[in-house]
């Protein structure tokens, strides 16, 4: 199976199919920061990880907003994607997301709006309505003791957000006044002047909320299987039911986000997604760190609790030799009806996370170099 087209609508949703991939495949980076390693080996990291994607064939590279987590380096999409695109020259980049309450949605629309500019036509902004941190943290960023507050404010900020994107808000209205510098205020290219295109706005969630919203306003939605693997179904359902076509899709269009690592010798790939485990139950029992080592993560004497939560963990990770990821991410389109795997690697060692990426890519046969391939044609 060579190329296909899977459908063409000007905001880079649909990509194109590669190889004998069901959907087509991107990559969710956190910039994690494994024990012994630095921050800036971790963006290193990933602007290798985003040259890989690029010459391989996947369809976008997104990276996620955490707020004070030791063992993640994503606190500022926004900055990373500026590099990226430094890097980059066709590859779609954008966030996974930006947790919208933490922010005023005009700095998010001049954010992006001037990534747009940059790279044109290569920005996704996907926002959540989760703070990416815990309680103290989110208030300290949100500047109120009410953590629910701007969850709960989502739509409003959204539908705001929205209008600064496409300087929309009406005569009258108190922004009325007011411009997303790069926007659609400094006119077009017939006019003289070349304005950002608007990027293409997902909505990110891990429960039936976003799901719901985005498919009322007829957006892509992605869904957080690799750390809500329960409610992955229902949610991508309800998106379904409640779609309404609009300017940007006539159909839904629905990603998810999935753990996987591949690696040449299965029980490598198992050492290193027990560290990625370890890390998570360090971080949901209120103890984050650096990712810790295979060596750390094996020698560490697990409660039968702690073992529980690991095993039900590690179920949800695709992982072991190209051949067995791949099964597992096609069982995994069949069974949720993704229309894309956005495939995130978290594990301590960064050459194994690189490398992970480079096996799947030749597990579905993907080119060696579709840069290459493509000035040839």
């Amino acid at each position: 199976m060579g190329e296909q087209q899977q459908g063409s609508d000007g905001y880079g949703i649909r990509g194109t199919i590669r190889g004998s991939a069901p959907v087509p495949l991107s990559v969710l980076d956190l910039a994690t920061v494994g024990k012994g390693l630095t921050a800036a080996d971790a963006l290193r990291t990933s602007v290798e990880i985003a040259k890989t994607a690029e010459t391989r064939g996947y369809h976008r590279m997104w990276v996620a907003e955490h707020h004070s987590m030791p063992g993640v380096a994503s606190s500022s999409p926004a900055v990373i994607l500026a590099h990226l695109a430094a890097f980059t020259r066709t590859l779609r980049l954008g966030s996974g997301g930006v947790m919208l309450p933490n922010h005023a949605p005009l700095v998010i629309a001049e954010q992006f709006g001037t990534l747009e500019a940059l790279a044109p036509g290569r920005i996704d902004l996907g926002l959540g309505r989760a703070p990416g941190t815990d309680g103290a943290t989110a208030a300290a960023l949100r500047r109120t003791a009410t953590l629910h507050e701007g969850a709960d404010e989502f739509p409003q900020q959204l539908a705001e957000l929205t209008r600064f994107l496409d300087d929309g808000f009406p005569d009258g209205h108190a922004y009325g006044r007011i411009h997303a510098i790069p926007g659609p205020v400094q006119g077009s290219a017939e006019g003289g002047v070349q304005s950002a295109a608007r990027p293409s706005v997902w909505l990110l969630g891990s429960s039936g909320f976003s799901a719901q919203l985005a498919g009322m306003l007829g957006l892509p939605f992605s869904f957080a299987h690799h750390f809500s693997a329960a409610n992955t179904v229902p949610a991508l359902a309800l998106y379904r039911e409640s779609f309404r076509p609009s300017a940007v899709l006539d159909r839904p269009y629905a990603s998810i986000g999935v753990a996987a690592l591949a690696a040449e010798d299965p029980e490598q790939a198992r050492r290193q997604v027990l560290a990625g485990a370890l890390s998570m139950l360090r971080l949901r029992t209120g103890r984050p760190g650096l990712v810790p080592t295979p060596e750390e993560a094996e020698a560490y004497a697990y409660s039968p609790a702690e073992r529980d939560f690991v095993d039900s963990w590690l179920v949800n990770i695709v992982h072991g030799d190209p051949e067995t990821v791949r099964t597992g991410l096609d069982e995994l389109v069949a069974r949720t009806g993704a229309d894309e795997l956005v495939i995130t690697a978290n594990a301590h060692t960064p050459e194994v996370r690189l490398r992970s990426y480079g096996l799947i890519a030749d597990a579905y046969g993907f080119p060696k170099d579709i840069t290459e391939e493509t000035a040839a044609g």
